[in-house]
C-alpha cells in the first residue's frame, strides 16, 4: 500500500484532517506537508516534509519518493488574504493546483481530493438555493482561482483518467484552529469572543447570511465522497455542501442562548463586499443522491459543542493560582 500526502496541513482543514487520515489509515501511510515547519510537534506520529507547491519538481519529486498514491491537496491561500495578495494566490492555488494534478497523473496516484468553495461564484449567480451547474464568475482571485482549479480538475478526469474529487465547501466553523484569513472566519472569531467574555466587532453587516458548515461535517464529508464509487460521481470537485446557512445577527442570537450577555456591533469592511458576491444558500442535492451527504450539527447544536470546547481550552490556558 502507498502512502497519503496531505498539502497545506497547516491549515484550518488539515490541522484535523491529518489525524483523522491517520486513525483511519494508520500512522505509516500519512504524511503531511506545508510551506512551514509547524510550530509544535503537533504531527509526532507521522512523517512530515516541507512542500511548497508552487515548486513543481519538489511536488513531482515528494510524490515520488515517498510512493504517493493519494492526495489530498489542501493547500490555498483563501478570500481576505487573496485580495491583499492575488500574485500570491495565483501561484498557490493555480499553480500549486496544476503542479500537483500533473505531478499526480505522471506518478501513477490513485486519486486527489481537492476542496473547492463557494468563492467560485459571484454576482450573477443567483442568490438562494444554488445548483451545481450555474454562473460562476467571481470576482475575487480567489474565486478566479478556484474556478480554474475546478476546470483544470475535470480536465485532468477526462483527458488522462485521473480520479480527482471534492467539494465546494462554505464557511467552516471549528474550535481548533483560530480565524485566520478568510470572509466567513467572522463566525469562528465571534465564538472566541463570546467565550473569552468580551464583546465583537463584525466586520460583516448583520444580515449577511452564508452557507456555512460545521467542522466535524466536513471532514465527514470529505470521507465520504473519497470512498464513493467512482462511477456514482457526476462531477469532479465542485459538489455543493451546506449544512446550514445564517448571518451574524442569527450567528449572535444563537451565541446568547448559553451565553446571555454577549453583545455584537457591526463595522462592514472590504470583505463585506466580497460576501456581497456568495450566494445565500446552496442546493447539496446532487452529493446527497451521488454519495450520501448528510450533515448531522444544526446551528445550536454546533454553538453548544463550540463553546463547551472552547471554555474548556480557555480554562487549560488560564495560568494556575
Amino acid at each position: 500500500m502507498g502512502t497519503i500526502l496531505v498539502t497545506g496541513s497547516l491549515g484550518q482543514i488539515g490541522t484535523e484532517l491529518v489525524p483523522l487520515l491517520v486513525k483511519k489509515f494508520g500512522p505509516s501511510r500519512v504524511i503531511a506537508s506545508d510551506v512551514k515547519s509547524p510550530n509544535s510537534d503537533i504531527f509526532h506520529e507521522i512523517e512530515y516534509v516541507p512542500l511548497d507547491v508552487t515548486n513543481r519538481d519538489l511536488v513531482a519529486s515528494t510524490l515520488k519518493e515517498r510512493s504517493v498514491t493519494e492526495v489530498f491537496h489542501m493547500a490555498g491561500i483563501l478570500s481576505a488574504l487573496g485580495e491583499r495578495n492575488p500574485e500570491l494566490a495565483f501561484m498557490v492555488n493555480s499553480v500549486g493546483t496544476f503542479n500537483v494534478l500533473d505531478s499526480a497523473m505522471k506518478a501513477g496516484v490513485n486519486r486527489v481530493m481537492i476542496p473547492s468553495t463557494i468563492g467560485v461564484f459571484g454576482k450573477d449567480t443567483p442568490r438562494d438555493n444554488v445548483p451545481v451547474v450555474t454562473v460562476t464568475r467571481p470576482t475575487t482571485m480567489y474565486g478566479v482561482t478556484k474556478v480554474n482549479a475546478e476546470l483544470l480538475s475535470a480536465y485532468f478526469r477526462s483527458k488522462f483518467g485521473l480520479d480527482v474529487r471534492g467539494v465546494r465547501y462554505p464557511g467552516i466553523v471549528s474550535y481548533k484552529t483560530p480565524p485566520s484569513a478568510g470572509t466567513t472566519d467572522y463566525a469562528v472569531d465571534m465564538y472566541y469572543h463570546a467565550v473569552a467574555g468580551k464583546n465583537y466587532e463584525c466586520y460583516l453587516k448583520e444580515d449577511a447570511a452564508l452557507p456555512m458548515m460545521y467542522m466535524p461535517d466536513a471532514l465527514d464529508s470529505l470521507m465520504k465522497l473519497y470512498s464513493a464509487d467512482e462511477g456514482r460521481l457526476r462531477y469532479t470537485i465542485d459538489y455543493n455542501i451546506s449544512a446550514f446557512s445564517f448571518d451574524p445577527r442569527t450567528l449572535a442570537e444563537s451565541i446568547r442562548k448559553v451565553i446571555p450577555d454577549f453583545n455584537v456591533t457591526y463595522r462592514p469592511d472590504y470583505r463585506q463586499a466580497i460576501a456581497e458576491t456568495w450566494p445565500r444558500s446552496l442546493d447539496s442535492t446532487d452529493a446527497k443522491i451521488d454519495w450520501g451527504f448528510s450533515p448531522e450539527y444544526d446551528l445550536d447544536a454546533m454553538t453548544e459543542d463550540m463553546i463547551r470546547n472552547l471554555s474548556e481550552m480557555h480554562l487549560k490556558s488560564q495560568p494556575s493560582r
